[in-house]
């Protein structure tokens, strides 16, 4: 796990990392099994909240936009609990919901990245799909970095056109896990998709690196916030 307290955005993106789809996926794994029932739990919560949003639908037709509202924190969840527990720090399950503290940056990045990248498969398929690649990084780094919306997907995708291939490899492997658990009669589900989100964890925490709320800008110390919009604005090269 990377660490870069000192770094700022033009040393993350200009740093040389690889691709190891396998380690994140058994990252992935070691993490869910430090926590299996909550993050099992936590799954099944969400499959509940979606039949709900359903149901309410037969009356209002808002399935989509109640899901698209409640989606992005509970996706959240998942990464909170895994960040937290690849710092070796106790978890609890309400962990898994306080992505509704950071509601509005969450919901934008979601409803934003979403919106472009259906614009891209609309077009011409292949931005779309070069986008949905490209942001994977963007809810983690709106979660753990505090960026807001628009640096986040920016960002992200700046860093993982680097090694853009792979990453697309790296996503495919998650689609490939989680139809192995809907062949198990969907209850596979409930392990496969945490090892998902743990995945993503890993790679992040490896490529990006976790770091801590306030970070060491030249001569003080600034809110971690600030400090990455700061970065952003000498990143406009890039």
């Amino acid at each position: 796990m990377k660490d870069y307290r000192s770094m700022g955005l033009e040393g993350i993106l200009q740093e040389a990392y690889t691709v190891k789809i396998g380690e994140y996926i058994g990252s992935g794994w070691n993490t869910f099994k430090k926590n299996p029932v909550e993050f099992a739990g936590f799954t099944l919560v969400f499959f509940l909240i979606n039949v709900a949003s359903a149901k309410v639908s037969q009356f209002v037709t808002l399935e989509g936009f109640i899901n698209l509202f409640i989606s992005a924190p509970l996706n959240a969840g998942f990464l909170i609990v895994a960040f937290k527990l690849l710092k070796n720090r106790a978890t609890t399950f309400g962990d898994f919901f306080r992505g509704f503290n950071n509601y509005l940056p969450l919901l934008l990045v979601s409803l934003v990245s979403s919106v472009v990248i259906g614009i891209g498969l609309l077009l011409l398929l292949v931005p779309g799909i070069y986008l949905a690649a490209a942001y994977i990084f963007a809810l983690p780094l709106v979660l753990e970095k505090k960026m807001n919306f628009w640096v986040g997907m920016e960002f992200s995708r700046k860093l993982i056109s680097k090694n853009w291939f792979s990453f697309l490899g790296f996503a495919f492997a998650l689609v490939l896990l989680n139809l192995a658990g809907v062949l198990l009669l969907g209850g596979g589900l409930l392990v496969t998709i945490p090892i998902s989100a743990c995945a993503i964890a890993a790679a992040y925490a490896d490529i990006v690196g976790l770091t801590p709320r306030v970070l060491i800008l030249e001569a003080g110390l600034v809110p971690e916030c600030l400090f990455w919009q700061i970065c952003l604005k000498k990143a406009n090269s890039f």
